[in-house]
């Protein structure tokens, strides 16, 4: 990313999310401006994303969702599994960044993984055809106003035994200086953190793997943000 096209996306967080109008335009008001770098610019900021899909136990002919899939990005750290499954549904709110995973859908198309369809729908209540044997949200949940009940509609879609997965910031369950901090700091773009997902993932799901980190952040040298690792199975 260009030194000019970074200062642009930074001129964009530094505006942040209005507080008018629905959940949908809000998301198109924000991104629109930013999803031709957006990758490029949160590849630094979104970390475990990767070992996320990688720990995925969704095998040849499995049905895949992600909630929240923005411009598909992840599409890409499946490499060669993306193909063997029957379905891969990338659901998301914004068109703006959905026309940038169009072109990415297109061009793995091209090589082999032509099952891949993109919907514009909202997570909360988004359903496919058929039960999904793996859903997950990256970085998503934290963006959802209600993700208790974007958690239920996850739950609702997968299968018994099926697996569920979440990579995305938030708090740990204590209070002080750096909790207030981070949700100061995020909620001005939109994201809100929780010190909830965890325990709710935990009672709702038989967990499989859960790990919780922390990690540096762009332009706040010194500062490292609390995220987590979760993978459960419906029971």
């Amino acid at each position: 990313m260009s030194v000019v096209a970074e200062a642009r996306m930074l001129w964009h967080l530094l505006r942040g999310v209005r507080r008018e109008g629905s959940h949908a335009q809000r998301l198109q008001q924000f991104y629109a401006p930013q999803a031709a770098g957006y990758d490029a610019f949160r590849e630094r900021l979104l970390h475990g994303r990767r070992e996320l899909i990688e720990r995925l136990p969704a095998g040849e002919g499995a049905r895949v969702v992600e909630l929240g899939g923005g411009t598909g990005r992840n599409l890409e750290f499946l490499g060669a599994r993306l193909a063997g499954f029957s379905s891969f549904e990338v659901v998301d709110l914004c068109p703006a960044l959905l026309r940038v995973a169009r072109a990415r859908v297109d061009r793995l198309a091209q090589g082999g993984a032509g099952n891949v369809r993109l919907i514009q729908g909202d997570a909360t209540d988004y359903q496919p055809a058929g039960a999904a044997d793996c859903v997950y949200f990256s970085y998503a949940l934290s963006m959802i106003p209600d993700w208790r009940r974007a958690l239920d509609n996850a739950l609702v879609m997968l299968r018994p035994g099926g697996t569920l997965g979440v990579v995305d910031f938030h708090l740990p369950r204590r209070t002080g200086v750096s909790n207030r901090f981070w949700r100061a700091w995020f909620a001005h773009d939109g994201v809100w953190l929780s010190h909830e997902h965890l325990p709710v993932l935990k009672a709702r799901l038989e967990p499989v793997y859960c790990d919780e980190r922390r990690a540096p952040v762009p332009y706040l040298p010194g500062l490292r943000v609390p995220w987590y690792l979760f993978i459960g199975r419906k029971r």
